[in-house]
């Protein structure tokens, strides 16, 4: 009974220790102080970068091309939120919301409302896209969201023509649900995918793209330890103690007394 005792100490600090781990990866906003952007780019390259919990607004045109930027790391399952304030009098629009990642590839959502018609009597839309959880690594061939920068482009599509250029107010909010080691997987990029990341020390051109400035607040985690290894040592002590508890109950007290001994 001492090892069964010695293991169930050891598993209850382990999963003691797995906690704090678990709570500590979770993603925090910004707590700088810095004010939240008021505007949006036009283009990619122009993207406004935007913290995860940071919220950010910009005021437009109905038809224009709105984009902002953010980081988003490995585990994480980013929700980027978009409202738009209508002018008091349009024909019905539909509005979108498309995430790109950084080799500027659409990422599709898992779930929310990425496209909708705001009616002629509509004064606001909401939309929301859920990505997919952010993989460490993934084959060459496949369109998995990896680690990086992420661009979000607001717009409305199929407006009238009597409403193009009419005044919009958009906000857009992006936070994310650390998934953790349940999304791990063998392999890591030797980069982030951020603007920028391919240009060669020594051959920057003016007109050459620049690093992302905006990284998440502990840094790019992938490759790193991952509370995976944590969960996977927890289940190989419960196996062990399984074991240990298993024989102490069928191994028996030994030979009956009614036994003769041979």
């Amino acid at each position: 009974m001492r090892v069964v005792r010695a293991l169930s100490a050891a598993l209850l600090t382990l999963g003691l220790a797995a906690a704090p781990a678990a709570a500590d990866a979770s993603p925090s906003p910004s707590q700088d102080g810095t004010a939240a952007p008021t505007r949006a780019g036009t283009s990619f390259r122009t993207a406004t970068e935007i913290e995860q919990g940071q919220p950010a607004t910009a005021s437009g045109s109905t038809g224009d091309y709105l984009y902002w930027s953010f980081p988003a790391d490995t585990g994480q399952r980013p929700t980027v939120e978009a409202t738009v304030k209508l002018p008091e009098s349009h024909a019905s629009q539909t509005w979108q919301i498309d995430v790109y990642d950084g080799l500027r590839r659409r990422q599709a959502c898992q779930y929310g409302a990425q496209t909708r018609i705001a009616a002629a009597d509509a004064s606001s839309v909401r939309l929301a896209c859920v990505l997919r959880t952010v993989r460490a690594w993934s084959e060459p061939w496949a369109n998995d969201p990896l680690p990086g920068t992420y661009y979000v482009r607001l717009t409305a599509t199929g407006v009238a023509t009597a409403d193009l250029g009419l005044p919009v107010d958009t906000g857009v909010r992006v936070d994310s649900k650390d998934i953790g080691g349940s999304a791990a997987v063998d392999g890591s990029l030797a980069e982030p995918l951020v603007p920028g990341v391919a240009t060669k020390p020594g051959q920057e051109r003016e007109d050459a793209a620049v690093l992302a400035g905006l990284e998440p607040e502990d840094g790019w985690a992938s490759g790193r330890w991952s509370d995976r290894w944590v969960w996977s040592a927890a289940g190989g002590m419960l196996a062990a103690l399984a074991g240990v508890g298993g024989y102490a109950l069928t191994r028996g007290t030994g030979r009956p007394s009614r036994v003769p001994s041979t």
